[in-house]
């Protein structure tokens, strides 16, 4: 049976536990992978993601900032996590499937406001942080491998809303589509979502200061879901659940889906 996995920024797992439930109940992903769940570990609801059917988890947290978890339906084992820019972030995490695949799940720095390592020690980190991801992949070369997560990056013209109006707004600056590609290439790394949808605007990501984020939808697609070529010729069903970002009290992150035969 094909491997369903979900990637979602929640923006707190326990305040939007809710649409968690609900996400699980009515799309049922084998694997869903959480971002910026700002929990510590031992306060993420499991209770509940247990009566579901979703009694293994791996995570890594910390008390109101960043946080990343894996939830999943098959069993799964704790495959570590990597301390990027030492600086002690809930920021990645690995779990590790009874068949060998390992999913990583990142959350990689926002980057602030400012698109200049020089003045911005938030844009400073987002570039050192990928550096970092692209040294890994070059060391250890991935294999059977699946990549996902808000990597805080639109990489391609048709990922925003307007590419000419984005070009100097941080998350989709030449610097930083152009280290997003060299830490793809470092692994090898294939788009599964552009692998399936290869054109067309295409957006995970919604601001909450639009009155009417739907009608207005200035979207900018900084979710994804990558693997290992291996993993990548047996992919396919991707899609942004993008009705998900109308639900009651939600995140500004529509839940990004995509299926493998592992």
């Amino acid at each position: 049976m094909p491997l369903r996995i979900c990637t979602w920024n929640i923006n707190s797992v326990r305040l939007r536990e809710p649409i968690v439930l609900d996400l699980l109940r009515q799309h049922a992903p084998d694997v869903l992978c959480l971002q910026e769940t700002k929990s510590p570990v031992e306060k993420i609801p499991t209770e509940a993601f247990t009566e579901l059917g979703y009694g293994h988890m791996v995570a890594r947290g910390q008390k109101g900032y960043n946080g990343v978890v894996i939830l999943s339906r098959v069993p799964i084992e704790d495959a570590g996590h990597r301390d990027f820019c030492e600086k002690g972030d809930a920021r990645h995490v690995a779990a590790r499937t009874e068949d060998g695949t390992t999913i990583h799940n990142f959350y990689v720095p926002a980057g602030g406001d400012e698109p200049n390592r020089e003045v911005n020690i938030k844009f400073a980190h987002k570039l050192d942080f990928l550096a970092e991801m692209q040294a890994w992949f070059k060391e250890e070369r991935p294999r059977r491998s699946i990549l996902v997560g808000d990597l805080n990056i639109a990489p391609r013209e048709d990922d925003v809303w307007s590419h000419k109006q984005l070009l100097k707004v941080v998350s989709h600056t030449p610097i930083e589509v152009d280290e997003l590609a060299k830490t793809q290439d470092a692994g090898a790394w294939v788009d599964i979502t552009r692998q399936d949808i290869p054109e067309g605007q295409l957006y995970s990501w919604w601001s909450y200061r639009a009155k009417d984020w739907s009608t207005a939808d200035k979207g900018r697609r900084l979710d994804h879901i990558w693997a290992t070529p291996d993993l990548a010729r047996g992919a396919g069903e991707s899609h942004v659940a993008r009705n998900v970002r109308g639900w009651e009290k939600p995140s500004d992150h529509a839940p990004v889906f995509a299926s493998f035969d592992t």
